[in-house]
């Protein structure tokens, strides 16, 4: 008996290195066995899953139910590509799912249900698409603004000299608008090239960022922000840069604030989450924390919704474009992932951090510690 119980622990362990969902279930189409990344998929978790009817956790499924009777009757296992998964609270994912059967000696059957997550795959080859773009774009951005900045420096100096020699204070605020207008440009231009800093990693509390946010934001637009808070509690720190954390942050509340204005119910919606078997860039991570903001407002425009992480790419007039290209550059630096999705009536940005940096990690197995991925 104890050899059996350490087999099944082992096939648990073995199932949850997958990134593709497994999902075993009995005769009457109850669950009784659900690997990591099927409860990622679904929305649930392993304790709340096993012993549910299938139908409980995807809704609308008699289809997808009435082929798997078929299957466990006829013996004939099927794939379905492209089906869309409908779960609670108005969710729904699209993946290629295959049923395959599993006898046992006394002639009881039981169903393989493999979920591969189509959306998954289309982020991955997104992602790697835009990280391209925008490095080109950046590339040519920051030898655009370091070209500025030489011949900026020499216009204020200018005109600092030329202001000593003028014999009038009228003449003297001409002077002071070029100077003015020169320190406004330099500090745009500082904006374009990004933080200059090295960043400083240490354990950072997410919740923690999340509240300095909405205390800026509420300093700036008091009272004018419905917020919905949904903390996983649970979640451990993350190595992180606070201070360009917090940045990275607030920069997408802000757009939102802005995008907002005007609007009796507006509201924004801070969610933190953990995922597991998340592939970010090359490097697939066994855990990753998922950061959702999301509001109400009018959505992004669709012509900018490829390029909205681009420089000097902006849905209003008087922006700079610069909020979400420095928030990506931030995301970039620790290793992250940020992605949007829009449409009317919603729009939620999301940022995937890994738990431990690289660095952190490395050194951590030198002096014989774990990684919170290692745990």
């Amino acid at each position: 008996m104890t050899k059996k119980l350490a087999l099944i622990e082992k096939t648990a362990q073995v199932l949850d290195t997958l990134v593709t969902g497994i999902v075993l279930l009995d005769a009457e189409l109850c669950i009784e066995q659900i690997n990591a990344a099927a409860e990622d998929l679904l929305q649930t978790s392993a304790a709340h899953a096993v012993g549910q009817p299938l139908d409980v956790l995807v809704l609308r499924a008699e289809h997808i139910m009435n082929r798997m009777r078929q299957a466990l009757r006829d013996g004939q296992p099927f794939t379905e590509r492209e089906a869309v998964l409908r779960l609670p609270d108005h969710l729904s994912i699209s993946v290629d799912f295959t049923v395959s059967l599993l006898e046992t000696n006394h002639g009881q059957r039981s169903l393989v249900v493999e979920l591969q997550p189509l959306n998954r795959l289309k982020r991955i080859n997104k992602d790697d698409e835009s990280v391209a773009r925008q490095e080109t774009a950046s590339r040519l951005i920051r030898g655009l603004a370091h070209e500025i900045k030489n011949p900026l420096g020499g216009i204020r100096g200018a005109a600092q000299l030329l202001e000593r020699e003028l014999p009038r204070d009228e003449l003297r605020e001409y002077t002071g608008v070029i100077i003015s207008e020169a320190d406004r440009l330099k500090e745009l231009v500082d904006r374009m090239l990004g933080p200059q800093q090295q960043l400083q990693f240490a354990p950072v509390n997410i919740l923690r960022v999340f509240e300095r946010v909405i205390q800026l934001i509420e300093v700036e637009e008091p009272g004018k922000i419905h917020w919905r808070r949904d903390y996983d509690p649970s979640l451990p720190y993350v190595d992180a840069d606070e201070s360009q954390l917090i940045q990275a942050v607030l920069n997408i509340v802000r757009n939102a604030t802005q995008a907002m204005q005007g609007m009796e119910d507006a509201r924004i919606h801070l969610r933190s989450r953990v995922v597991r078997q998340f592939t970010i860039g090359t490097i697939r991570h066994r855990q990753v924390m998922q950061l959702d903001i999301i509001d109400n407002g009018t959505g992004i425009d669709p012509e900018l919704e490829e390029r909205i992480f681009f420089p000097m790419i902006s849905g209003r007039p008087d922006g700079t474009g610069l909020g979400l290209a420095i928030t990506q550059s931030i995301i970039a630096q620790h290793k992250g992932s940020i992605q949007a999705a829009s449409r009317p009536g919603q729009t939620c940005f999301s940022i995937y951090l890994p738990f431990t940096q690289p660095v952190r990690a490395q050194a951590a197995k030198t002096r014989g510690g774990a990684s919170v991925e290692e745990v």
